[in-house]
């Protein structure tokens, strides 16, 4: 299960008349430690924030899925409910969910969310939805799990010998 963690950056953007104005963000980053959130965040804010940056705040999230759409910048933080069966005493018990999704307005998110959930087994309400200060989502990649490894002689396990050496 992936963890998301809400980080808060902290840094001087120059406003339209060259000014420069200190202003917080908040980023939502996956990654399996505190320490990884705020590594990811570094590597990948260098190259979009020119000058300085601070990570002033990292905490765990409770979105459990994000939803992202390409004809739309604007998170939506959807609150999603249901009903599940406890396997010991039978009763039902209430389960809340928090997923963002991007989209044009809260009509929209609402839309979008229920297109991602249309396979869920249960049936769900959406009780609330509100606009997210989230500025950008950064998912777990592949490939910054490999440019992490060791260069090295690794070949796959089916290749080496089992003989004894």
């Amino acid at each position: 299960m992936r963890t998301w963690f809400l980080c808060k950056v902290k840094y001087a953007k120059e406003n339209e008349e060259g000014l420069l104005k200190n202003i917080s963000e908040q980023y939502l980053v996956d990654a399996v430690s505190f320490t990884e959130a705020e590594a990811i965040l570094y590597d990948r804010l260098a190259s979009q924030i020119r000058g300085d940056f601070q990570v002033t705040g990292i905490s765990k999230s409770n979105i459990v899925d994000v939803f992202f759409y390409e004809d739309s910048d604007i998170w939506y933080k959807c609150k999603i409910s249901y009903l599940v069966a406890d396997a010991d005493s039978g009763k039902e018990k209430k389960v809340t969910q928090y997923m963002i999704v991007t989209a044009e307005d809260v009509k929209n998110a609402y839309d979008r969310i229920q297109e991602s959930l249309s396979n869920m087994l249960v049936s769900f309400r959406i009780p609330d939805i509100v606009e997210s200060a989230i500025v950008e989502v950064f998912p777990f990649e592949k490939d910054e799990v490999a440019e992490q490894l060791p260069p090295g002689n690794f070949r796959p396990v089916s290749e080496v010998e089992t003989g004894d050496e």
